[in-house]
């Protein structure tokens, strides 16, 4: 019984780590989506510092964020559906490694994100020529941003385990044949 029961665990705590890693590699890739779909505006070297062309450019900054936002709720919904209707053994379990593995995928998302955008224009600009033109790095804007990922991630999962889990888990019994009408030969 007790080596069952070990079993058990082992498979669970399989399935838990399981989760965590699948939202992480997502967030990693999220991040490389949320950087080749924000343009960088530009700003200009004046005297070592990074200047914005004007206010339009300057405003284009809080584009890096809503990018993170959009893809951060469509990347987290996807892998919540697809970690709650593939691992979903120990419901519990998957929804803490959902819970662990959107916050590991959030951040991992800003550091991917980050680390293939442009770099940091500031510090560009204090070795850089006078009037050369420097991309804005790619950055989240506020704290609550990064509350994205984790969120679509947990609503991906209660879609599944209130929709579609729960048709799948108690099935409707099959209609019964009524049976056909005896012929009586009198």
């Amino acid at each position: 019984m007790t080596t069952r029961r070990s079993a058990l665990f082992r498979g669970a705590l399989l399935q838990g780590v399981l989760v965590v890693a699948v939202l992480a590699v997502v967030g990693a890739l999220a991040g490389v989506v949320w950087q080749w779909l924000w343009t960088p505006p530009s700003g200009l070297v004046v005297n070592h510092d990074w200047v914005p062309l004007n206010a339009i450019e300057l405003q284009q900054e809080f584009s890096a964020t809503g990018w993170y936002v959009v893809v951060g709720v469509v990347a987290g919904l996807l892998a919540g559906v697809v970690a709650a209707l593939l691992l979903d053994a120990a419901p519990l379990l998957t929804l803490a490694g959902v819970l662990v593995g959107a916050a590991l995928g959030a951040w991992l998302m800003s550091v991917v994100g980050i680390a293939l955008g442009p770099a940091d224009p500031e510090v560009l600009a204090k070795t850089a020529e006078e009037g050369v033109h420097l991309p804005m790095a790619l950055a989240v804007t506020g704290k609550s941003p990064y509350l994205a990922y984790p969120v679509g991630a947990l609503l991906g999962v209660i879609m599944v385990f209130i929709g579609i889990s729960g048709h799948r888990r108690h099935p409707q019994p099959a209609p019964q044949p009524t049976p056909a009408p005896e012929l009586s030969m009198e």
